[in-house]
């Protein structure tokens, strides 16, 4: 599955057979609403209590009745410091003219349109037409500048120095900058999306005990460190991170100062408003 759309439309699909899935914020927000979700016994999952307490207990699944932290991140832009000569705090210089033809941007309804609202100063999780409207303009209007729509491609595209920057997840930009010491990451001053990946167990699973089995075993502290570390994004198991090389907790990219997360908006779900969100994306992508 390459996107949470597509997790969606499998897991509430009568052919689902999944056992575990790995969604992020805003789908488990659904997910729960829509009551496909199985209920989490936290009493299999002893090593939940490696997890760091900043963690648990969010606004999209309370009390984690329905899911397990597995992995968190931002968004925000990935550019070559030899390539880009101006200062980059800000999502403007993805509308600026001197880079066009050396912007990528995130193939990604919530995350492109979450990344224009901010721009322009709105909510992330707005439910204004307007601001919906003002999002699809901008992002109309930067279209002649953008190199390329992609997804993973981006990594490899600002690895190999093909465009000057681009938008992407804290996770990839780690791996990034270990290939290219030339990239640099940045979370914009006017604020992103701070996400998260859970773990969930489908209501059809028929091996739910199995399921909570591996969760457990996902939570322990040397099998979280290898794993993030193996990945590149950010755990939140926090026992995992004080087996991990002291150089993850301080690199902001990995690890974002609190003055970064208070200007990051958690995705929640949109309910119907979403078809609004899908036909502007839908004219951007046509433009």
């Amino acid at each position: 599955m390459t996107s949470n759309e597509e997790m969606l439309v499998k897991l509430a699909s009568a052919d689902n057979i999944y056992d575990v899935c790995f969604p992020s914020d805003y789908l488990i927000e659904k997910l729960i609403a829509d009551d496909l979700l199985a209920p989490i016994d936290k009493g299999s999952i002893p090593n939940i209590k490696n997890i760091d307490p900043r963690f648990l207990d969010l606004s999209f699944d309370p009390g984690n009745q329905y899911s397990v932290p597995y992995m968190w991140g931002t968004v925000g832009i990935l550019y070559n410091k030899t390539m880009v000569t101006d200062p980059v705090d800000s999502w403007n210089i993805l509308w600026d003219a001197k880079y066009s033809g050396e912007i990528l941007m995130y193939d990604s309804m919530r995350d492109t349109i979450g990344i224009t609202l901010k721009k322009l100063g709105y909510d992330i999780n707005t439910r204004n037409e307007a601001d919906i409207l003002a999002a699809q303009e901008a992002l109309i209007a930067q279209k002649p500048l953008v190199r390329a729509y992609l997804t993973d491609d981006i990594k490899m595209e600002l690895i190999n120095g093909n465009a000057a920057m681009g938008v992407v997840y804290s996770g990839d930009a780690v791996y990034c900058i270990s290939e290219n010491p030339d990239l640099a990451y940045v979370v914009p001053k006017e604020g992103s999306n701070v996400w998260f990946d859970n773990i969930i167990i489908p209501r059809t699973s028929k091996h739910t005990l199995e399921a909570e089995a591996f969760i457990n075993f996902l939570c322990d502290a040397k099998v979280a460190a290898q794993n993030s570390d193996y990945i590149g994004f950010s755990t939140p198991n926090a026992a995992a991170l004080q087996l991990m090389d002291p150089a993850y907790a301080a690199d902001p990219t990995y690890n974002p100062p609190q003055d970064v997360l208070d200007r990051c908006q958690i995705f929640r779900d949109l309910g119907d408003f979403v078809k609004v969100f899908s036909d502007a994306w839908t004219k951007v992508k046509a433009a």
